[in-house]
């Protein structure tokens, strides 16, 4: 991941932030997913990044969505 990326989440399962990614795409905010999780065995995390002058607004969408729940 280039230096301007910075990483705004994680999870343990891909649908988690899939849905986050999609908040933070309608607002406009692009970010990328990696996945480090083992395939075979499930383990590991899933991370969202975006990119560094973006990174506050993204964290509070993601406050305010969970927030929401």
């Amino acid at each position: 991941m280039e230096d301007n990326w910075l990483k705004v989440y994680s999870a343990g399962q891909l649908y988690q932030v899939e849905l986050v990614k999609g908040i933070l795409d309608q607002s406009g905010i692009e970010s990328v997913i990696l996945n480090q999780s083992d395939s075979e065995f499930l383990l590991g995390e899933v991370e969202l990044y975006v990119e560094t002058e973006n990174f506050e607004m993204a964290k509070n969408l993601i406050y305010e969505f969970h927030k929401g729940e």
